[in-house]
């Protein structure tokens, strides 16, 4: 009776239960454990509640916390659940009791996460109290970061793919595997290598078209995030750049967590980038919010010693403030009313009008930027001894030589700025030309994201950045030849177009897609694919790439227990994985098989594979290069040469 009784009092406080009506027990242990105001008052409005969980001393009730705990745990609150199930096996105190459920005893920062799973299957799986990534606590760590065996290599080029018969540092990769591990594996060999790292990862707002579980909640996001960050650091050279586009989900936090890992004085900027519009549906939450129409890009620089290459907008605009024509190559640097020389020298132009507007006019644009050494605007800047002569030399043009051995020009004290500085290199790298600009800053409003779904010859309806974004951040963020590194490569973005500008890349992606889109893509970019950038860049194809893959063992299982339909499936995998995969240290299989099997056959299917999964050791889900030779693994002559290149052993 006082099992029901507070089942029906925990219910009425609303947040208890999910919309499944099932009992959100972790929420009532918190706010047990934390000694919540509101619980205490709900459970002192029932007259059986508060004689059974509270104690008088002297008038006064005290909340006995503990009981209330092994009341909620008790197996008979929650019969046949997979809670109920899952408490039957743990670590315990001497006492008996479940350490987990001290509050005393916590999982530090570094290792909460030891990969995110991705490639569910039904949307609805994304649950209350249900998260994708699985957890392993720093003392449990032993062999989960060495270098991982690579396998399945294969080389694609123009004549389509061929066996690997070597493997330097000039070839382009993508890997799949767990980008953690293969992090870890890339720092074997390219420790201060990398000299961009751009990343997308999943922005936790709870759509994703990859299939991530794209919902945690900040910490195990942060976490998961940190734990990659700081190893990527370690690739990057002394001069190099991490770029990381998130939007304001988790852009506050995001930006500590890199100010923690790459420090705040590596801060360089975060640009905002316009890749929506206010239209359609977006307008229905007019009236409740500020419709979101950007995304942002942190930027975080290696060191001092690392340099962008600054880049160029098209100016629309004519800027009024250049209104004065001098001659510099008239030694009497007399000083005219830009309007008069116009209409003095264009017979087209007499009755032109200097405006915002006059860019539009194609005979004025030709004539200024064929004149751009000549069109001036006053500024304030101008050092003392210059400004000395221009004062007594009123009225006068002088020009005198800067800081630098540039020679200038100041009238009546103030500095002339010519026109020359407005003209910049519209474009990124070398495929550029000369035009009207201004200087690229924190805002990139001019690049269209609404067809870029279909670039590269894949499809792909949300998430894909356009292939002229990533030229630009690319352009500006390494040179030639340079290595970019994208570990959630997802269509294959950015080492598409990095193969297009000559860099050299890295990619990493752990699910299956990767081998319909990023390599499907790629392949499509070595045979002069026209989409994206390609036309801008003249593409004609070439180029190469490899594709390899992190040697799977406990993988494998987790696989086939996801795949698995029914019980009886389920339980033939496990029969493999007590034959083959690494049990974890705390399964006691005698116990599951003997005591257990009833109750395990009465849970409901995704319950039963979550069990069967903390069977296996998480330090083992990839083959450890250090155990190459075991024959266990039954690797291929092949497969150990090439490891042995690639890692230099």
């Amino acid at each position: 009776m006082l099992i029901n009784e507070i089942k029906e009092l925990l219910k009425t406080a609303g947040k208890y239960f999910s919309k499944e009506e099932e009992l959100l027990k972790n929420i009532v242990l918190e706010d047990t454990i934390k000694m919540d105001k509101n619980l205490i008052r709900l459970l002192l409005s029932n007259e059986k509640s508060k004689n059974h969980f509270f104690i008088e001393i002297e008038g006064v009730l005290i909340f006995d916390k503990d009981k209330f705990i092994k009341f909620i745990e008790n197996k008979e609150f929650l019969p046949n659940s997979y809670t109920a199930y899952k408490n039957k096996i743990g670590l315990t105190d001497s006492k008996g009791e479940f350490i987990k459920e001290k509050n005393d005893v916590v999982l530090s920062w570094a290792y909460k996460d030891c990969y995110l799973e991705g490639g569910q299957d039904k949307e609805n799986i994304k649950k209350d109290e249900i998260f994708y990534n699985e957890i392993l606590a720093p003392d449990e760590i032993d062999r989960l970061l060495e270098p991982k065996v690579l396998t399945n290599f294969k080389k694609y080029d123009a004549n389509g793919e061929h066996k690997v018969e070597d493997i330097t540092m000039k070839d382009n990769l993508i890997i799949k595997g767990n980008n953690l591990l293969a992090l870890h594996s890339l720092k074997e060999k390219y420790a201060g290598e990398i000299k961009l790292i751009y990343i997308d990862p999943p922005y936790n707002t709870g759509s994703d078209s990859f299939k991530y579980n794209d919902r945690f909640n900040h910490s195990t996001w942060l976490t998961f995030m940190k734990n990659r960050l700081e190893i990527a650091r370690e690739l990057l050279r002394n001069d190099g750049f991490m770029l990381v586009h998130i939007d304001d989900a988790e852009g506050a936090y995001l930006k500590i967590l890199l100010d923690e890992i790459l420090g705040q004085n590596n801060f360089v900027n975060v640009i905002s980038v316009r890749d929506s519009h206010p239209s359609g549906l977006k307008l229905a939450h007019k009236e409740k919010t500020i419709i979101k129409t950007k995304s942002l890009i942190y930027i975080f620089r290696k060191s001092d010693n690392s340099r962008i290459n600054p880049h160029y907008q098209l100016r629309e605009k004519w800027d009024t403030h250049f209104n004065s024509f001098v001659d510099i190559n008239d030694k009497s640097l007399i000083k005219f009313s830009l309007s008069d020389i116009i209409k003095r020298d264009i017979e087209e132009l007499k009755n032109f009008k200097l405006n915002e507007e006059s860019l539009k006019n194609e005979v004025f644009k030709k004539w200024a930027f064929q004149n751009r050494k000549n069109i001036f605007q006053s500024t304030k800047e101008i050092p003392s001894e210059a400004k000395k002569n221009s004062m007594i030399n009123k009225d006068k043009v002088i020009s005198y030589y800067n800081s630098n051995g540039e020679r200038e020009y100041a009238f009546n004290g103030r500095r002339l700025s010519p026109l020359d500085k407005s003209i910049g290199n519209i474009g990124f790298d070398k495929y550029f030309k000369e035009d009207f600009s201004k200087l690229l800053c924190d805002f990139w409003d001019d690049i269209d994201f609404n067809n870029s779904q279909n670039e590269g010859g894949v499809s792909f309806p949300s998430g894909k950045k356009p292939e002229m974004l990533l030229a630009r951040i690319i352009s500006m963020f390494s040179n030639k030849n340079d290595i970019v590194l994208d570990f959630f490569v997802g269509s294959g973005s950015t080492s598409s177009v990095s193969h297009k500008l000559e860099r050299k890349y890295i990619g990493i992606e752990q699910l299956d897609y990767i081998e319909d889109l990023p390599s499907i893509r790629l392949q499509k970019v070595i045979m002069g694919e026209q989409s994206g950038i390609s036309k801008y860049i003249n593409w004609q194809g070439g180029g190469s790439f490899v594709y390899c893959e992190l040697m799977k063992w406990n993988e494998i299982f987790i696989e086939k227990i996801n795949n698995t339909k029914n019980t009886e499936e389920l339980l033939k995998v496990y029969s493999q994985i007590k034959e083959k995969a690494f049990l974890n240290y705390k399964f006691d299989i005698e116990k599951f098989e003997e005591d257990n099997m009833k109750n395990f056959k009465n849970l409901k299917i995704e319950e039963q594979k979550e069990i069967i999964k903390k069977s296996l050791d998480l330090n083992s889900l990839y083959v450890n290069l250090s155990e190459i030779d075991d024959e266990t693994y039954n690797i291929s002559e092949e497969d150990k040469k090439l490891n042995k290149i690639f890692y230099n052993k």
